[in-house]
């Protein structure tokens, strides 16, 4: 979900969540904003643990479908509605002005039902979405989009050269730390690449475990992620190097353009070779990823 700091998981009360968290910090060190070392915050699960609660019931079951109803849980009971049937939809006219603003290849981190990606495949755009739910991706190879199933913290093709990444639909909460996260990214982009991001529409900053549930009693295993409002997102990116390029709301949603920093002393060499590919592996196969095109 959306990251939104302060008055934290209302029940009911907020909508537009993260598409699929993916593994932490802990597990792969890098693509910033993977939720690390925040004041305050454990230590976050092992990748397994975070890759169950979008890989398996009640996530899985309610992309198959399109629908929900999906929540974001804390152990205190309070939810956040995830919008399913949004996510399972065509592109709106918000998501239609994020990829007007993308730039070069795109990747999109937690792609979940590929909507974004099969729109940016639809108007010959060179794009790939990551996720670590199965049928994310299965849903996205679907709709005729290209995805990788992985987390942003593993060796992701193009390295250092993608020229937009998009983190929507609270993705910025991935991993439960921020400044983590945006480092990983700034990883991919390639220097001077584009991040667009979508936050919560309040200002807010926290950190919470939380569950992915049904509201029926199926949950899956717990979780960090995080929420961010764009005050909150600033505040974490400038100090680490990102320039802020511009920001606009559209249909009660928010987002963020970032510049990357001006180099990545982690990037990939830019003459190596990496696959974009829509099957499901772990490890890319030998051919040129979009990013190098």
């Amino acid at each position: 979900m959306p990251g939104h700091p302060g008055p934290g998981l209302a029940p009911h009360a907020e909508t537009g969540p993260p598409r699929h968290p993916g593994p932490g910090p802990a597990a792969h060190p890098g693509r910033g904003r993977a939720r690390r070392g925040a004041a305050g915050v454990s230590p976050a699960p092992a990748a397994g643990e975070q890759a169950a609660p979008w890989s398996s019931d009640p996530y899985a079951d309610a992309l198959r479908v399109g629908r929900g109803p999906l929540y974001l849980s804390r152990t205190d009971g309070w939810l956040l509605p995830l919008e399913v049937e949004r996510w399972c939809a065509g592109a709106d006219t918000a998501d239609l002005e994020v990829l007007r603003r993308c730039e070069g290849t795109v990747l999109d981190v937690g792609c979940g039902p590929g909507r974004l990606i099969a729109a940016l495949a639809a108007q010959g755009r060179r794009a790939l979405g990551i996720d670590i739910s199965e049928a994310a991706v299965e849903h996205t190879v679907r709709l005729g989009g290209q995805a990788l199933h992985r987390s942003v913290f593993d060796p992701v093709p193009g390295e250092g050269r993608w020229g937009t990444a998009l983190l929507i639909d609270g993705n910025l909460g991935i991993g439960g730390d921020p400044a983590a996260l945006l480092d990983r990214v700034d990883q991919l982009l390639s220097p001077g690449g584009l991040l667009i991001v979508e936050t919560v529409p309040v200002d807010v900053d926290e950190r919470v475990r939380v569950r992915v549930a049904d509201g029926r009693g199926a949950a899956g295993s717990p979780f960090l992620w995080a929420r961010l409002g764009t005050p909150a997102l600033l505040r974490h990116a400038r100090p680490a190097g990102w320039h802020p390029d511009g920001q606009w709301s559209t249909g009660g949603r928010s987002f963020v353009a970032l510049r990357s920093r001006s180099a990545s002393s982690t990037a990939e060499p830019p003459k190596s070779t990496a696959v974009i590919t829509s099957q499901r592996v772990r490890k890319p196969l030998p051919a040129r990823p979009a990013a190098d095109r």
